[in-house]
């Protein structure tokens, strides 16, 4: 069971944090149906991020979403071994390196999405994204529904679909959601994303049947020392509300 707080049951937003105190308005300003993220990419190695995010951890009551770092997929084998210490709510992962992560995080509250990617062509995704596979001659294209039953299959809870560029991929972005929908499955919208768009693209997620969404939200928000801007926050939220 997930320890996700959705809003209304239906979404909660993903924005990161520029350092702690950040990290604290942010879940105020979202009144916690939110998880901050805190990127594996920001450490020189696994143990020091460990030891900073178990603060992040305390403040934020779980609520950490542990992320590769502009999805890295280099940063898959540091985000799976954080796994080991951190029990966070939320991790960031590749595909092929869900069930990695799962094993890790030894629980199966702990949500685990896998990053897929646009191809081009609506219901279809490439789930090849790992740092070997995602520069593959023939890269792995399959129907979003497969792709939903291998996540499963991992012990994965989300599609990431990554990068949507904003509403450049309208129509791929509508039949994820649309897959997501059939398969009862979490979609996390990621790329582009900015306050100008957010209404846009959760409408059409929202409207397609998905029941739960957590559309992560990062550089359009963020000032100049990398710290989301809170009044930003509290805008997505009253759009939010406006929506569900």
């Amino acid at each position: 069971m997930s320890r996700i707080n959705y809003y209304h049951d239906k979404v909660c937003l993903n924005v990161l944090a520029g350092n702690l105190q950040n990290a604290k308005d942010i879940y105020e300003a979202a009144e916690k149906y939110v998880e901050v993220g805190v990127l594996s990419s920001n450490y020189p190695d696994v143990a020091s991020a460990v030891e900073d995010m178990k603060k992040y951890m305390e403040v934020l009551e779980g609520n950490v979403s542990v992320g590769l770092g502009g999805g890295n997929p280099n940063q898959w084998k540091a985000v799976g071994d954080i796994a080991k210490e951190i029990k966070a709510h939320h991790f960031n992962q590749v595909f092929s390196a869900v069930g990695y992560t799962r094993a890790n995080v030894d629980n199966d509250w702990a949500h685990i999405n896998a990053l897929v990617s646009p191809t081009g062509t609506p219901g279809m995704v490439k789930i090849s994204t790992g740092p070997l596979s995602k520069d593959a001659k023939e890269p792995a294209i399959v129907p979003v529904d497969t792709a939903i039953a291998m996540i499963k299959e991992m012990g994965g809870n989300s599609v990431k679909f990554f990068p949507m560029g904003g509403l450049k991929c309208k129509d791929e972005m509508k039949a994820v959601a649309e897959a997501c929908a059939r398969n009862d499955f979490v979609m996390e919208p990621t790329g582009g994303i900015t306050l100008e768009n957010f209404r846009e693209i959760m409408e059409t997620i929202l409207n397609a049947g998905v029941k739960k969404v957590i559309p992560h939200v990062y550089s359009s928000i963020q000032d100049e020392n990398h710290c989301t801007k809170i009044e930003d926050v509290k805008k997505l939220m009253e759009i939010v509300k406006e929506l569900v």
